[in-house]
């Protein structure tokens, strides 16, 4: 009988979130790689700062000027702690609402796909979502043809609860877990 091949996931690379301060997050919005490098306690490449990103940043730098409390939430840097080198962004929309939930939100600089960085940072938020008593539920919304966040978000027990029009990238499916569930799901 032939031999099936080893089809499994590679290993999870080990990563790290960084908080990028205040002071970088507004440059990455103004698209200002020296100056966010300046102020970032991890080299950013410039991806980062980029026309793909500029809009997360942009969003992100407005959200933690009318709510400074929430620069705790918000993205961060994914850093492979091997190589210390950013591969992508990671962190949730914001606090927690009134109901307890958590919005996930990732993206991977297309030079470092299909490592399993999107996979480790979705970890670290999910087990983060888990810790904070006030968290319920960890939702994340995703355009239909994005199959490969679809399967992510099903590996760790994510269902589909609706769909919604967001202005940005149009159509997108609705996905949750309960937040202690999705850190048993793995």
């Amino acid at each position: 009988m032939p031999s099936t091949p080893d089809i499994s996931p590679p290993d999870t690379p080990d990563v790290r979130l960084v908080q990028l301060p205040v002071d970088a997050i507004h440059a990455l919005a103004a698209g200002d790689l020296a100056t966010a490098n300046r102020t970032s306690p991890v080299v950013l490449t410039p991806y980062f700062a980029g026309p793909d990103w500029g809009s997360v940043w942009s969003m992100r730098s407005a959200q933690v000027r009318t709510d400074p409390a929430s620069a705790g939430w918000i993205t961060r840097v994914i850093l492979d702690v091997e190589s210390g080198t950013a591969v992508g962004r990671a962190g949730f929309h914001g606090p927690p609402d009134d109901l307890g939930m958590l919005e996930v939100g990732y993206a991977v600089d297309p030079a470092w796909r299909r490592r399993g960085y999107a996979r480790a940072a979705l970890e670290a938020l999910l087990d983060r979502a888990a810790r904070e008593p006030s968290v319920s539920i960890v939702r994340a919304t995703i355009t239909p043809d994005n199959l490969a966040s679809r399967a992510l978000v099903a590996r760790y027990g994510f269902v589909e609860v609706g769909e919604q029009w967001d202005d940005e990238d149009g159509l997108e499916t609705i996905f949750e877990v309960p937040a202690a569930r999705s850190a048993l799901t793995r």
